[in-house]
């Protein structure tokens, strides 16, 4: 196994509006998920058209890490945290996201956790859209279909370019952009909302796919590439020393067997699941196969003159990624699809287990395909988001023994060192998330990823206390050993 190198980066990943809370506190404005209320995985999350008093909403409180964030920073730090990727909500910003001003009370809050994380020695990674559009831009302006969002993200980018500027170095642009390439996208990553109120957002849903428009999706997220591409431009000029990176939600994808079909199956699935956002942002072109892509799938949509020259002036420095999980596709309908929350119309793969909600665990997927990358577009990596949601146990003693987290964490670490002894420039590893927060994907607090428990319930009852699980003492002792003790 190999090492991994000096100064690689550890930590973990969280994202605003997942553990902030104090949702309309200090000037901030409502953002899309603030509108996304209840939620399992046998009661799917509905988005509604106002408020609704009185009925539980996950992200208004979320952990209330609005109030606790020194608390949450030093038991990051007491880990050893060399990085931590965190979310600027846009809303905190700019209210309406559209506002003449900005919000000076929402710029001090993120410049107070930046301090306290370079006092820790803690490097932030910051992304500035983390599913957290301001809910005015969805519902007056469409969403990110509107060309309009374009300037209005690079004038938010470019004042947290300004205001961070010797405190922050590290950027990520957008969240999973390539959610827009699904169906459950449209709502919290393009910020295109459905008609009514309390319309489900489960994926395969008939009522939440049933107005679904491909072509709009991917205006969106065409938009959203010409808005990266120039807030990289604007990061390196106003300071060189910026480094921005996208992000993408990726996975391995099998061929469930040798049948031609499936091969080229799952050649399909990886380009969309992969490549196609990959491409615009390391190589600032769509790929070759685009164009057959769009026509095959009757997709529409407008590129303005100059777009394609603002795309090949704006790569990212490095591609980060998200990686959970692999998946193995197959076009025979008897093979049986795998079951729980996993978004995707998955066989069973044989030869993995699953986690609690049904995702296939795969570490040596992880290697594959840092090595995929690595040879695709021969940038530094960083995986930014890996772990296990799972279900802990509290014990009458007050200790939560989760050795089903560290094997996981362990066996992907592993696998990182195996890449990085494959020649994969890889430069930094921060595991989502350190700290239980709100499920994104369905809103519950019983799938539970982090080092620290915190007490809360699916309907928001508990006392938010925190607490040490074995795993935090576990990955103290991995960073402090650059990786070599795993055990």
């Amino acid at each position: 196994m190999g090492k991994f190198p000096e100064g690689f980066l550890w930590g973990g990943a969280t994202a605003a509006n997942q553990l902030e809370g104090g949702y309309l506190e200090d000037g901030k404005g409502l953002s899309v998920p603030d509108m996304i209320k209840g939620g399992t995985v046998s009661t799917p999350r509905v988005i509604t058209s106002t408020v609704h008093e009185g009925e539980y909403y996950p992200s208004h409180v979320a952990i209330d890490h609005y109030h606790r964030w020194k608390e949450d920073i030093a038991l990051f730090a007491e880990m050893g945290f060399t990085c931590y990727r965190l979310s600027i909500n846009w809303g905190r910003i700019f209210p309406n996201g559209d506002d003449a001003e900005p919000n000076q009370a929402g710029i001090e809050f993120y410049r107070g956790i930046f301090e306290e994380c370079r006092a820790h020695g803690i490097e932030p990674l910051v992304t500035l859209s983390h599913y957290e559009l301001p809910y005015h831009l969805a519902k007056e302006y469409g969403g990110w279909i509107n060309r309009k969002l374009i300037d209005l993200f690079v004038r938010y980018a470019e004042l947290c370019f300004t205001e961070y500027r010797g405190l922050v170095k590290l950027w990520l642009t957008f969240n999973e952009i390539n959610c827009l390439c699904a169906p459950f996208g449209n709502v919290m990553g393009g910020g295109i909302l459905p008609p009514g109120d309390n319309v489900p957002l489960a994926y395969g849903d008939p009522h939440a796919m049933a107005w679904d428009d491909p072509s709009k999706r991917y205006q969106a997220l065409h938009h959203q590439f010409v808005a990266s591409a120039l807030a990289v431009q604007a990061a390196h000029r106003i300071d060189p020393a910026n480094k921005v990176g996208c992000m993408i939600a990726s996975r391995a994808v099998y061929p469930y067997c040798c049948r031609p079909e499936d091969v080229l199956l799952a050649q399909d699935t990886v380009r969309m699941a992969t490549y196609y956002c990959g491409d615009v942002h390391v190589r600032g072109a769509y790929p070759r196969w685009a164009p057959r892509f769009w026509r095959d799938h009757g997709i529409e949509f407008v590129r303005e003159p100059g777009d394609d020259a603002v795309l090949a002036a704006g790569p990212v420095d490095f591609f980060s990624f998200s990686y959970y999980k692999s998946s193995t596709v197959t076009t025979d309908p008897s093979v049986p699809i795998a079951g729980g929350n996993v978004f995707y119309d998955d066989a069973k793969n044989p030869y993995l287990e699953v986690s609690d909600w049904g995702w296939a665990i795969d570490p040596k997927g992880l290697r594959w395909l840092l090595n995929e990358l690595s040879d695709r577009y021969q940038c530094p990596l960083m995986v930014v988001e890996n772990g296990l949601g799972a279900a802990d146990t509290v014990e009458k003693d007050g200790s939560i023994h989760d050795p089903y987290r560290i094997d996981y964490l362990r066996d992907h670490i592993e696998q990182m060192a195996e890449a990085i002894d494959d020649g994969v420039d890889l430069m930094g590893y921060t595991m989502w998330g350190p700290i239980d927060l709100v499920s994104a994907g369905t809103g519950e607090m019983k799938k539970r990823y982090g080092f620290i428990y915190v007490d809360k319930n699916n309907d928001g009852t508990g006392d938010l206390h925190r607490a040490r699980k074995d795993s935090f003492y576990w990955y103290k002792k991995v960073i402090a050993s650059n990786g070599e003790e795993l055990g």
